[in-house]
């Protein structure tokens, strides 16, 4: 794994996003998470994973960089690996943490939503939420599907509205996270409830998390990758959107 770490305890892993200084969605990335997730599902040895990233940084979101620069056939590729990762997350019938060891905006927040537990460290750049319209790019309908689960459908067109980011305490109110706490306790916290819950009979949890999350469940099942993947090409290739996005990558830069 390049862009992954993988922490093997005696009952479960931890997925150290693991990808430069911001841990930056690229392809190679959502590909090894796909991959990791539909393996550990099968595997007998892993009872529940934990997802995480480093202190203060989970991941800036998507390589707008990757997405902007690489063409068409280089964003078709991504673009599947990114949204049947989503999937293999989603359909993930154990126990899944995920411990957001600082900033998770865009992309990231939608990596972090696929979990049954989330927890968020403290601190004045940790944010999450979906910030797309601040460079008028467009959200792909499994992502906005996905954001609008959580929140319900008005609060999440709401937030994305304004751009809104959330820091720990404000997701916790709103529902985006379970837990709320400072950056070095958020790892052992996260094992500490992943260990609660592979206790469960695993048959037991498996089908009671089908039946919860049913709604969930239809967002990842009934997608047409193909299909969303050729919308979101298309989107990218309007001129103007392309012309915001690379002002975005301008102001980056200087």
């Amino acid at each position: 794994m390049n862009t992954l770490r993988l922490s093997y305890k005696p009952d479960y892993v931890i997925i150290e996003l693991n990808n430069g200084k911001v841990n930056a969605i690229n392809s190679e990335m959502t590909k090894e998470l796909g991959e990791v997730f539909r393996n550990f599902d099968k595997d007998d040895n892993v009872k529940g994973v934990i997802l995480s990233g480093r202190p203060h940084g989970f991941s800036a979101g998507l390589d707008v960089m990757e997405l902007a620069t690489g063409g068409a056939k280089s964003a078709r590729n991504f673009w599947v690996n990114y949204l049947t990762a989503l999937q293999a997350m989603i359909r993930f019938s154990k126990p899944f943490v995920c411990a957001i060891t600082g900033y998770a905006p865009a992309g990231a927040t939608i990596f972090t939503l696929c979990a049954d537990y989330r927890i968020m460290g403290k601190g004045a750049k940790h944010v999450m939420g979906m910030h797309e319209f601040k460079m008028s790019m467009q959200i792909p309908k499994m992502l906005c599907d996905v954001y609008a689960w959580h929140l319900g459908e008005r609060r999440a067109w709401e937030a994305v509205l304004d751009a809104k980011l959330f820091n720990s305490d404000q997701a916790l109110e709103i529902g985006l996270v379970n837990e709320s706490c400072e950056v070095e306790a958020v790892l052992e916290q996260a094992e500490k409830k992943l260990n609660k819950y592979i206790k469960v009979y695993g048959n037991v949890f498996s089908k009671s998390k089908a039946y919860f999350r049913k709604g969930l469940l239809d967002i990842a099942n009934n997608a047409n990758i193909d299909e969303l993947v050729e919308t979101v090409v298309k989107d990218a290739t309007d001129p103007m959107a392309a012309e915001h996005v690379k002002q975005f990558l301008t102001s980056l830069k200087k």
